[in-house]
């Protein structure tokens, strides 16, 4: 049957898909579970522990970078589904407040920084998406003009940490009622 989990624990079908970085798997995957499920349940209880997993794996060094960007493009894969379910549902609500969110200077990963924008989209929160490699000057700029309270700062690659040190002096030089998260 092609199936090649084993009888007893089986791991879910997304799950999988996104620990083994199969894009198409990961796709039909999530598909088929948003007929039974609700969009933050899989992403909570699937996407995001799968891609802990990975993250934990190459931390150790039992995952190595090529299969990290191919989980991260699985679970992007999933997650373009998830989004379009999410904005399909059409559920309207008072926006709760602004947010920024950028991936840092130097890093091209944004997986981490979608999946935090459809959250706090769902939970009804404006969301500023900066981009990519967005440089600490443009991010604080925008922080300043719009007043906002909060700018989370996304980098996959441990060489942007300086990028992600150098923003975050920079937003505190510029506005000292803004808070940073990082991820």
């Amino acid at each position: 049957s092609g199936e090649d989990q084993g009888g007893g624990s089986q791991e879910p079908a997304l799950t999988a898909a996104i620990e083994r970085g199969l894009k198409e798997a990961a796709h039909n995957a999530v598909t088929e579970l948003l007929k039974e499920r609700e969009p933050l349940d899989i992403i909570n209880s699937e996407m995001i522990p799968a891609l802990d997993r990975v993250g934990k794996g190459f931390e150790k060094g039992t995952v190595f970078l090529p299969q990290l960007l191919m989980s991260a493009e699985a679970a992007k894969a999933a997650f373009e589904v998830i989004k379009a379910a999410m904005d399909g549902s059409g559920q309207a609500q008072e926006k709760k407040g602004t947010i920024i969110l950028a991936t840092v200077k130097g890093d091209i990963h944004d997986i981490g920084k979608n999946i935090v924008k459809v959250l706090l989209e769902n939970y009804s929160y404006e969301v500023i998406d900066l981009g990519r490699d967005v440089p600490p000057e443009v991010i604080v700029k925008e922080a300043v003009e719009r007043q906002v309270a909060l700018v989370g700062l996304s980098a996959l690659m441990t060489t942007t940490v300086p990028s992600m040190e150098e923003t975050i002096r920079q937003l505190r030089a510029a506005s000292a009622a803004v808070k940073v998260m990082v991820g």
